[in-house]
This record gives structure tokens, sequence and C-alpha cells, in this order.
């Protein structure tokens, strides 16, 4: 009962209560039949809005995204390097002012452990994307001092605006520092878009997937049914990857 009670619920917010609405619409101007093409495209667009917004089918397209790069057994590198993923500029903080995102702070705590685990420092590569987010690499770089890794262990790379950039302004550290076997640390799903654009950029890296959004094994529940804004993001953040990964051979 309480999963049913979750599934109905999930068609009271949204995106399930603008599925529903557009639903309706839909059926309701195939039903008049004065625009009975445009009731179906609408009926059409609304099930893949709803698909896209199920763990059922968001969930297999970030999977396949997730598996490209298990994580490796051993670590073999000099340093690591992490990507950043979105900030906020003004937040509190315990020590300060800024927040990296979910999925940046995932990475960055991955990164921490990782250099405790090995020794190696971090180089974490981001900057301001936009006016009003926050400097990626300097908000990591407060936030790993707060988690006792050492100063003159951290290093920033706070100019890069998108992925292509992290690799060429990373890249030009790594030869300057000389450093010649980066461990390459980002979020799963981002994994391949990464490593394509490291060995564009001439590096070859070992890549450490971290910050999973769904699970290995695709458990089937009716929860996967349910649409969620969550799923949906999943959804975007998915397809995003592959216009990405497109973009980037496309280049070449």
């Amino acid at each position: 009962m309480l999963y049913l009670i979750k599934f109905l619920y999930s068609f009271v917010l949204p995106p399930g209560l603008f599925i529903i609405l557009f639903a309706v619409l839909g059926v309701w101007i195939w039903i008049r039949g004065r625009r009975r093409t445009t009731g179906i495209a609408i009926l059409a667009v609304t099930i893949m809005l709803y698909l896209s917004s199920t763990g059922l089918v968001s969930g297999e397209v970030m999977r396949s995204l997730e598996r490209d790069y298990p994580p490796p057994a051993k670590i073999d590198g000099d340093v690591i390097v992490v990507l950043g993923g979105g900030a906020t500029a003004d937040t509190p903080d315990i020590d300060g002012q800024g927040n990296l995102l979910g999925s940046a702070a995932n990475r960055l705590l991955a990164a921490a452990r990782l250099h405790f685990q090995t020794g190696l420092p971090i180089l974490f590569s981001g900057g301001q994307v936009y006016a009003d987010t926050g400097n990626e690499a300097d908000i990591a770089k407060r936030q790993l001092i707060g988690l006792n890794v050492p100063v003159n262990r951290i290093f920033v790379e706070n100019r890069s605006l998108n992925t292509e950039q992290n690799a060429e302004y990373v890249g030009r550290m790594l030869q300057q520092l000389h450093w010649k076997k980066p461990v390459l640390v980002t979020s799963a799903f981002h994994m391949k878009r990464s490593v394509l654009q490291f060995e564009k950029a001439g590096m070859t890296v070992q890549p450490y997937p971290v910050d999973y959004h769904v699970s290995e094994r695709g458990v089937f529940g009716l929860n996967k049914l349910s649409p969620s804004s969550e799923a949906l993001s999943n959804m975007g953040a998915s397809l995003r990857e592959y216009l990405g990964i497109a973009a980037a051979r496309l280049k070449s």
C-alpha cells in the first residue's frame, strides 16, 4: 500500500502533474475530432516526457554511461585530477562562503579520500562559469583545507568553463609541474566525455569514476514507473553527455 501511495503521489507534483494535464489535453483535442493530428502529437510528446521522467528509462540511459569505466583496483598515478561540476557563490559554509554542488562535492570528497590513501597531490579544475555561481576551484581548495588536506598538496586550475578547457588547462599545469600520470576523478556518467577530451589534449589518464547516480543492477519496482524530477534530471544529464561526446568527436 505504501508503494502504491507513493506512486499515485508522484502524479500530484511536477513533472507528473504536467504529464497528467498534457494527457488530458491531448485526449480532449482528439475526442473533439477537429484536430486529431494535434491531439495525437500532444499525446506522443506526453508519452515521451513520461518515459523520460521515469527511473525505468532514465536509469538505463544513465547506466549506459556509468558502466563504461569501472573503478581501478589499484591507483597508478602521480596526481589526482578532479573536475568541477558547479558551485554557489555566496551560500554559507562551515568555514566561509560558497559551496560545491552535489556532483562536484561528491567528486571532491572522493579525491580527499584517495589523497589520504595514496598521499598523492590533488589538482582541482573548474572556474566560475556564470556571473551568479562560485569559482569552483577556489571553493574546493578551502574545503580541502577544511578536510585537513595539506595546503602544499592542493593545486587549483580556476579558469576553465567546460570539460574541453579542463583538459587544456590541466594539461599545461601537468607539464609545468612535471606530472605524467594523472588519476582522473569525475562523476561516472561524465567520465567517457572527460577521458575523450583529455586524450584529445594529448594525455593518458587513469579513470576513477565516482558519484554514481543509479544502482548497477536495474531492479524493477513500481517506483521505476513513477515520474520524478530526479529521473528527468538524470535523463537530461545523460543526453547532454552523449551530445558532448558527439561534438568532441566531430571536432577531432
